[in-house]
């Protein structure tokens, strides 16, 4: 079975930092785009970062840009989202997602999330 687990998030203050990690079991996600999504609460879910499966391309929506580093490490099975200089905005659950292999931009495998909570 496919699980995806993110880990974590948490409070923070404003202008602080937060590493989100996501391991994925089940079959090797090496070869699929990997990418954090958030959702606020009454707001839709909006993709935050996403990665090739090489590594070498990555996406970043435009509100976190310069802030947030997506990151994987196909050895460990993994994606990390290094969150920096934070802000309430940021506030949402984090969820991680996987492609089946070689499909772009379609996600078909989610996590369960993760709650960050921004305080002013």
């Amino acid at each position: 079975q496919v699980q995806l687990v993110e880990s974590g998030g948490g409070l923070v203050q404003a202008g602080g930092s937060l590493r989100l990690s996501c391991a994925a079991s089940g079959r090797t996600f090496r070869n699929s785009q990997l990418g954090w999504f958030r959702q606020a609460p009454g707001k839709g879910r909006e993709s935050v970062a996403g990665i090739s499966w090489s590594g070498g391309d990555t996406y970043y929506a435009d509100s976190v840009k310069g802030r947030f580093t997506i990151s994987r490490d196909n050895a460990k099975n993994s994606v990390y989202l290094q969150m920096n200089s934070l802000n309430p905005e940021d506030t949402a659950v984090y969820y991680c997602a996987a492609t089946k292999p070689y499909v772009l931009g379609h996600y078909d495998y989610w996590g369960q999330g993760t709650q960050v909570t921004v305080s002013s």
